[in-house]
């Protein structure tokens, strides 16, 4: 599941991790990334002693050897902005891949809490159009999936090939041994939640030096929400506002 931050793409982390045939991984290129680049991030040294800092051995422990306890589905919920250009993407193409989508300027006014200079890098959304035109798989957009959660997963899973399970619509609230250490940092919302919440507009307007940047994102986002898995009586094509 490829998405940028703050999509939701934790709570649909969580939707997966409840199914009782599914095992999760948490953002297993972040390591990786943070080492090569060289950006600071909150926790940036514990996240780069808790993951392997090479790609190769990301995709391996992901694709190889049997799941455990008997599962039989793996979720890896990757940031779009970790997929550096070194990593060779032929070693993912026997993967099943689906994408999760949040409009630019929702997205920015929620990031911008924890980071309050991001950069079109950061968020991914381009490279999220390129993953997409190379690998395809279906689109989620994270409004359509916070109004309408059950509608929109058995969409998606019907799209994956995978039986939909009731489970995914609640879970236990606390934090789990599949997050990431970066959790403090970011996942203060997930680890009280018992579900999706519900679809709730910005209370404010972005601001002003945000907005130039929404902009720069919004052709990529238009490009994936025009894909998009939809509700039952809504009509694909461009959207956001």
């Amino acid at each position: 599941m490829w998405s940028g931050p703050r999509t939701v793409s934790t709570a649909l982390m969580r939707a997966w991790e409840n199914r009782p045939d599914t095992v999760v991984t948490d953002e297993p290129l972040y390591a990786f990334y943070l080492a090569r680049t060289g950006i600071d991030h909150p926790g940036r040294a514990e996240i780069i002693k808790s993951q392997p800092n090479d790609w190769r051995v990301v995709i391996d422990q992901l694709t190889r050897g049997p799941l455990p306890g008997g599962k039989t589905i793996c979720y890896a919920k990757h940031m779009t902005h970790h997929l550096l250009p070194e990593v060779d993407r032929r070693t993912l193409a026997p993967l099943r891949h689906a994408h999760l989508i949040r409009d630019p300027a929702e997205l920015l006014a929620s990031y911008a809490k924890v980071r309050s200079a991001p950069t079109l890098a950061d968020l991914g959304i381009a490279a999220q159009a390129e993953i997409f035109a190379e690998f395809g798989g279906p689109v989620l957009d994270s409004r359509d999936l916070l109004r309408s959660p059950g509608p929109m997963l058995r969409a998606l899973c019907a799209a994956l090939d995978v039986p939909f399970d009731e489970a995914m619509l609640s879970w236990p609230p606390g934090p789990r041994p599949s997050d990431g250490v970066w959790a403090p940092y970011w996942y203060a919302s997930v680890r009280a939640s018992t579900g999706f919440g519900p679809y709730r507009p910005a209370a404010k307007p972005l601001p002003a030096h945000l907005r130039a940047l929404a902009d720069q994102c919004r052709p990529y986002y238009e490009r994936l929400h025009a894909c998009r898995l939809t509700p039952p009586g809504v009509a694909a094509g461009p959207g956001g506002t």
